[in-house]
This record gives C-alpha cells, sequence and structure tokens, in this order.
C-alpha cells in the first residue's frame, strides 16, 4: 500500500506543472468566455502589444485593461473555445481562440513569455474571424 502512494507522491511532486494545473490557454479562454478583462489583465506582462479590430499599439497593464474592457463591453461574449495551442516550449505560450460575442465571431491570439517561473502576455490580437 505505502509503495504505490509513494509513487503517486513522486510522480505528481516531478511534475506539477502538467497534471496539478490546466494550461494557462485554458485558463484564458475561461476569462475571456466571461468577458472578464480583469483576470486577463493579471496576466499581462508590464507592457502589452494590443491589436484589437484595427487598433494596434503597445500599452501598459492598466491601458490595456481598460481596452480590453470597453472590447467586451461592446461584444458581449457568448462563446470563447482554443482552437490551436502550442506548450511545447517550457519558456513559450502560443494559443488560438475562437470567441463568439452576440455582435460576431472574433479570433483572439494569444503570445506568452514565461518569466519568474509565471506566463506573462506579452502580445494579445482580437480580429474578426473570416
Amino acid at each position: 500500500m505505502i509503495k504505490p502512494l509513494l509513487f503517486l507522491f513522486v510522480f505528481f511532486t516531478q511534475f506539477p506543472s502538467y497534471t496539478l494545473q490546466g494550461d494557462i490557454i485554458d485558463n484564458l479562454s475561461a476569462h475571456f468566455k466571461a468577458g472578464n478583462a480583469k483576470e486577463i489583465a493579471a496576466n499581462f506582462a508590464s507592457s502589452v502589444e494590443l491589436i484589437v479590430i484595427d487598433d494596434e499599439d503597445v500599452y501598459s497593464k492598466a491601458q490595456a485593461e481598460q481596452i480590453l474592457r470597453n472590447f467586451f463591453s461592446k461584444n458581449p461574449p457568448i462563446k470563447s473555445s482554443v482552437i490551436h495551442l502550442i506548450n511545447t516550449n517550457p519558456n513559450f505560450r502560443f494559443g488560438i481562440l475562437s470567441l463568439h460575442t452576440k455582435n460576431g465571431k472574433f479570433r483572439v491570439s494569444i503570445t506568452l513569455k514565461k518569466s519568474s517561473n509565471a506566463f506573462f502576455i506579452t502580445e494579445l490580437r482580437i480580429e474578426p474571424d473570416k
């Protein structure tokens, strides 16, 4: 009885990022579905390249959160799903979401880089889905 428990303990402590937490892209997809700009912004780097439809610039974390909040107020989300995910590099994540809103469908591209053992969004692109 002790050997199987010891094995499970060692397994879970050796691979915590894969076994105990979901991928950050999945978590972000849930926040997009909820229209939760605050939770998304909690994952922003100190400056973020933000492209929302036709507006593109580099913003501070607070500015980017406000722009995202405005986007959600104009486009209330209905559904969000991950359609592409790159998570093979331990210091980089990239994901594409399909975001359905009351005003149409959008393609959301998210680029994250690892810093201090956490991933932060360095680029966020929201474009109308064609």
